[in-house]
């Protein structure tokens, strides 16, 4: 739960920053912090103490409730990232490196298994269940993903995250194959 409130609290600053037309310089000179602090919060890099936190709602000229409201404390089992909605961000000096944050997920004790897939056109299996949670990035080609009864249309770029404990298969409708990179999270109890 805790990195999904830090990564909400993270794109709903960025979101009321840009939205006040407001420099990243600007925004900490209004909250009395550091610019580095504000750009390491926005990037979901640092949690703000309360006092600094208030400070920074305060400067971006909102009530305390309206920036909490509507807050999604439950994780979805289901998470679709389009590539057009990567987000980039940048790290303390770097010259050249562009970064794009594809997905970001807290997971208590688990074992990781990095698989990649080739999925063939008109390719078929039944619906599975894993006992592991799935992250799914579609290196080329086109997908979709039937999981518990709904249709997630991926293609190259896109990413899926989901409870793997849901009926799922992916579907290739294309007349080419669809390579994908998969990560499973076993958890170990």
């Amino acid at each position: 739960m805790e990195g999904a409130f830090l990564l909400e609290v993270s794109r709903r600053i960025k979101e009321k920053r840009i939205d006040k037309k407001l420099t990243l310089q600007e925004l900490a000179d209004k909250s009395n912090v550091s610019k580095g602090l504000i750009s390491q919060i926005e990037n979901g890099r640092s949690i703000p103490s309360l006092p600094v936190m208030f400070s920074i709602i305060q400067s971006l000229e909102m009530e305390v409730g309206d920036f909490f409201k509507d807050l999604n404390l439950v994780e979805p089992t289901i998470i679709v990232q389009k590539k057009e909605n990567y987000e980039p961000f940048e790290k303390e000096n770097t010259k050249g490196f562009t970064y794009q944050r594809i997905f970001t997920k807290s997971l208590q004790a688990t074992t990781i298994d990095f698989v990649l897939l080739e999925l063939m056109p008109n390719s078929h299996r039944e619906e599975v269940y894993t006992e592991a949670f799935e992250f799914k990035y579609i290196l080329s080609g086109e997908v979709d993903y039937l999981i518990n009864g709904d249709v997630y249309s991926l293609s190259a770029g896109d990413s899926l995250f989901f409870d793997g404990r849901l009926p799922h298969v992916p579907k290739n409708r294309s007349n080419a194959s669809c390579h994908m990179l998969i990560v499973y999270f076993f958890n170990q109890k």
